[in-house]
């Protein structure tokens, strides 16, 4: 596992016992951590009654084309910005 890879595993671990984050913080690391773990968004956008999934969707795909590394950084960085 590479120093980043293990990084983000351990930002993932950190973050998990954190309460009280925000939406808009909870959803950019969502996407975050989809960008880093998946890739780019696929599928269709979500209809117009599923809120909490079209916010996901929306979120995630601000992240389109992103690298890998990339969207691991950035989600370590809010959870060293968030995690005590």
């Amino acid at each position: 596992m590479s120093d980043l890879a293990q990084r983000f595993a351990d930002a993932q671990a950190r973050i998990k016992p954190v309460t009280g984050l925000g939406n808009d913080v909870l959803l950019e690391m969502y996407a975050l951590y989809k960008q880093a773990t998946v890739g780019d968004v696929a599928g269709s956008r979500p209809g117009m009654l599923d809120l909490k999934g079209r916010a996901k969707y929306d979120a995630w795909t601000k992240h389109a084309g992103e690298t890998k590394d990339a969207a691991m950084t950035a989600y370590i960085a809010i959870v060293e910005k968030h995690a005590p």
